[in-house]
């Protein structure tokens, strides 16, 4: 029996993984949320638009979101690629994970969510249009986030996207409040971002500030065929 792409997609997806991950793991949905939504002004809806706009998403494409926490955005994004699209949200935590499924239940969105490891992920080379990593990449060691890289470079068809998002790192006349809820992950820059999907292959298309706090975003893409 032949099986479509989509089919060995959500096969490969609803499989289990018995590795642990290097990076931070947050096992708190509740504390999540809360903490987005004071990071972003109570403005989350707005802020996830935002970033959907900045990784191109299209009607029809299939999307991977990568330490997509509590689902949000995956969802979101479903709604963007429509009917024709698909998204898949993937979690190194089985909390975050159940929420996402649960959210997604109560919103009548179909997104197949995992859990699995950014550095393995569990798909087949070549079968996203677009990948998105928001604010998770500060959460894993230097070594890690290279796997996760390459790992998203593989995933991508020829000349996919990936938007990364993290924190630049506010200088000490800039400290808030809401700085020190993710000053003990650490933080990413913009030049750090170019630099790590650059050695994995991927060319920065855009990057600039998001223009929530202190992100910055980085658009870049994988070679086309002809590359």
């Amino acid at each position: 029996m032949a099986y479509t792409q989509s089919e060995k997609l959500r096969s490969l997806a609803n499989g289990k993984h018995e590795n642990a991950t290097n990076g931070i793991l947050l096992h708190s949905p509740v504390l999540y949320d809360l903490t987005v939504w004071l990071a972003m002004l109570g403005k989350e809806q707005a802020f996830r638009e935002k970033l959907l706009q900045l990784a191109r998403i299209k009607s029809g494409e299939r999307i991977l979101d990568v330490g997509c926490g509590t689902g949000t955005l995956a969802i979101a994004a479903k709604r963007h690629v429509g009917p024709s699209g698909e998204v898949y949200g993937l979690d190194a935590s089985p909390e975050m994970v159940a929420k996402a499924e649960k959210k997604a239940r109560k919103a009548s969105v179909d997104v197949l969510f995992r859990n699995g490891l950014a550095e393995a992920l569990p798909f087949e080379d070549g079968v996203f249009d677009a990948a998105m990593s928001t604010v998770m990449l500060h959460h894993l060691p230097a070594k890690t986030r290279q796997q996760c890289a390459a790992e998203i470079r593989r995933v991508l068809k020829p000349g996919g996207r990936v938007l990364a998002v993290d924190f630049e790192g506010f200088s000490e006349q800039k400290r808030t409040f809401l700085s020190h809820f993710h000053r003990p992950h650490g933080h990413v820059s913009k030049s750090d971002i170019i630099a790590l999907l650059g050695a994995a292959g991927l060319n920065t298309v855009e990057s600039g500030p998001v223009g929530v706090r202190d992100l910055q975003f980085v658009l870049a893409q994988s070679p086309t065929a002809l590359s």
